[in-house]
């Protein structure tokens, strides 16, 4: 089963209708190998001229409450979205001046602290989410 089919999979088992719209956001987040902006997924090839950037936010909003999405950034500046995929995860660094972010290229310092964590008080289905904040090289300078 190829990783769209798998997507609509989890998004029906989780009630979210099959919609055009739906299959496009799936099929931009998954293309893209990185965080896009409500902007850049309105945007995308696949939901051109299909729907409007309400209809948009609102399709991330649902998907991110099903847990298949997760909104990064900072709050006074554009959202970033990303698919959370399973058995895979990223953590980020985010600069505060210009709001690049990047995932990180490191192990994750955090998955042996959730694992014990998970053991002692009986919690399933733990996760985190990891951000980094600071300024990039670029905005350094």
């Amino acid at each position: 089963m190829s990783l769209h089919d798998q997507l609509l999979e989890t998004a029906k088992s989780s009630g979210l209708r099959r919609t055009k719209a739906l299959e496009a956001i799936l099929t931009c987040l998954s293309e893209c190998n990185r965080p896009m902006t409500l902007a850049e997924i309105t945007s995308c090839g696949h939901l051109a001229e299909k729907c409007d950037k309400a209809t948009v936010f609102r399709l991330l909003q649902r998907l991110s409450s099903k847990g298949m999405v997760r909104r990064l950034g900072l709050h006074e500046r554009a959202a970033y979205f990303t698919l959370l995929l399973p058995n895979q995860h990223r953590d980020y660094l985010i600069c505060t001046d210009c709001g690049k972010i990047e995932p990180i290229d490191a192990p994750c310092p955090v998955h042996k602290l959730e694992e014990e964590i998970r053991k002692k008080s009986g919690f399933s289905g733990l996760y985190h989410e990891l951000e980094f904040f600071g300024r990039c090289p670029k905005c350094t300078d």
